[in-house]
């Protein structure tokens, strides 16, 4: 069951690191997503150094591991707060485009 834990541990680190990486690279197609959510380009590569510092725990968390549950659960919630920030813009511009038909049918 280690060695299972550690492979996972191990697959979640890099995917942060390399979601960073592309971040911090502003890989056109990431940029284009963060915009699109609602993100500002100047909280880009916080968003980055927070995914690098949880990546980097939970590999420290493989010897240490109180870290590495404490770089698992703050990654968890990094990334339940991104997907709420998206479901969130997703909600707020349907309901502009509710509120513009409603008032285009009053005219």
């Amino acid at each position: 069951m280690k060695i299972a834990l550690d492979v996972f541990g191990a697959l979640l680190a890099f995917a942060a690191i390399g979601s960073a990486i592309s971040k911090l690279k502003k890989v056109p197609d990431v940029m284009a997503a963060m915009e699109k959510v609602g993100v500002k380009p100047n909280q880009i590569p916080v968003l980055a150094f927070l995914e690098i510092a949880g990546g980097l725990g939970i590999i420290a968390g493989i010897w240490n591991k109180p870290l590495g549950v404490l770089s698992s659960i703050c990654l968890a919630l990094y990334f339940q707060a991104r997907y709420l920030h998206t479901f969130l813009a997703s909600i707020r511009s349907q309901i502009s485009v509710l509120h513009l038909e409603s008032l285009s049918s009053l005219a």
